[in-house]
């Protein structure tokens, strides 16, 4: 290197060494507890509190399930995340009544007061991606927002880049599928899903209920050195799990969630609003004598990463294994083998309401049912 060019730069080092030994001298006249909590941030550790909020929360939904869609599952989960994670930053890409990504006591940031805690990005995805990732770096903050699954699109390129930088940032997406109904094909996502999941050291959580909503928050803000995408419903959905467990069944990315009576004759594994079709799909195989499991199915990713015998039992070995996804086929062969069925998307979806879709397209309890027989038969 040039020596004129090294000694510019090593200028350049030296300029803040005063600012710096100043405010290092402001860190250490903090009292024990303040410098200790601001040390914790910094380094990226999650506050002892968040266990109690997950836990109260979980409680809360063993004793009153709550049949909503999971984004108001999350936005319940964040009342109590929030307050016990006091480094998140939340914010919304315009579409903040949808999206429910402010609880009700967050103040919003603005231009002239900066002690709030939610953002109100305005229409543009890629700056709000940009924002966080940049907040990500500075450290001290977790930064979260929300938008429609659709319009990660816009996203993607910054959500790319937390990804390659190993950067905690969280990206809530509703609206994420053609279960958002009237819209139609410009706002259903059914390719997203899986191009978000080809995005190496991303983690897409896609839960089916209340419970598995509050796991995946846990599970996005634990993962310290990679983005995750939360992808919600707009539609209502049944809280499946209604027992109090205080284990976090999303940790592997799939489990059993309702077992077959017998030796399974078929598997069906799905994921989101899907798992309740599976499980009404499994009651209509029990009427005709045929034992199937259901396998919800929250996170690809953290399912790949485990052992191959921990893949393989949650496999299980079934004659015939379903895939039920209202996206695309792509991915899920690397879970229900390139030789078992899928029922999903093929095309853009249409403008109707949710229900009249979902029987259109053929995503059905009924839907499953017959193609679960069929395949049976065929085997």
């Amino acid at each position: 290197m040039p020596d004129d060019e090294l000694a510019a730069w090593r200028a350049v080092g030296q300029r803040s060494t005063q600012t710096r030994a100043e405010w290092s001298k402001r860190l250490a006249a903090l009292d024990t507890a303040k410098r200790a909590e601001f040390e914790r941030r910094m380094r990226g550790d999650l506050p002892k509190a968040l266990n109690d909020a997950i836990r109260s929360v979980k409680e809360q939904l063993a004793a009153t399930p709550k049949d909503i869609a999971t984004r108001s599952s999350s936005e319940f989960a964040l009342e109590a995340i929030v307050p016990a994670v006091p480094e998140m930053i939340g914010g919304s890409a315009d579409l903040t009544g949808s999206n429910n990504t402010r609880t009700k006591a967050m103040k919003a940031i603005t231009a002239s007061d900066f002690s709030g805690r939610f953002i109100h990005y305005g229409v543009r995805e890629h700056g709000m991606a940009a924002a966080m990732n940049g907040m990500a770096l500075h450290g001290g903050i977790i930064p979260y927002s929300g938008t429609f699954l659709v319009f990660s699109d816009y996203a993607r390129p910054s959500i790319r880049i937390a990804a390659l930088m190993g950067e905690r940032v969280i990206h809530v997406m509703t609206h994420d599928s053609i279960g958002l109904g009237e819209d139609g094909p410009t706002h259903q996502p059914v390719e997203h899903l899986a191009a978000l999941r080809a995005i190496p050291n991303v983690l897409v959580f896609r839960p089916c209920d209340a419970v598995e909503t509050v796991e995946c928050w846990q599970l996005a803000l634990e993962a310290k050195d990679r983005p995750s995408i939360l992808a919600l419903t707009r539609q209502n959905l049944t809280q499946l799990r209604r027992a109090n467990d205080a284990r976090n069944l999303c940790v592997g990315g799939a489990y059993e969630i309702s077992p077959a009576n017998g030796k399974a004759q078929v598997s069906i594994f799905a994921t989101g609003s899907e798992v309740s079709i599976a499980v009404e799909a499994q009651k209509l195989l029990a009427a005709k004598g045929v034992a199937a499991r259901v396998v919800s199915v929250p996170c690809f990713e953290l399912f790949a990463a485990q052992p191959e015998a921990a893949r393989r039992a949650i496999i299980g070995d079934a004659k015939v294994n379903v895939g039920v996804e209202a996206a695309v086929r792509q991915g899920w062969d690397a879970i229900i083998g390139s030789d078992g069925a899928f029922i999903g998307m093929s095309g853009f979806g249409a403008s109707a309401p949710y229900k009249e879709l979902y029987k259109h397209f053929g995503i059905t309890p009924e839907g499953v049912a017959d193609t679960a027989l069929h395949k049976l038969g065929n085997n």
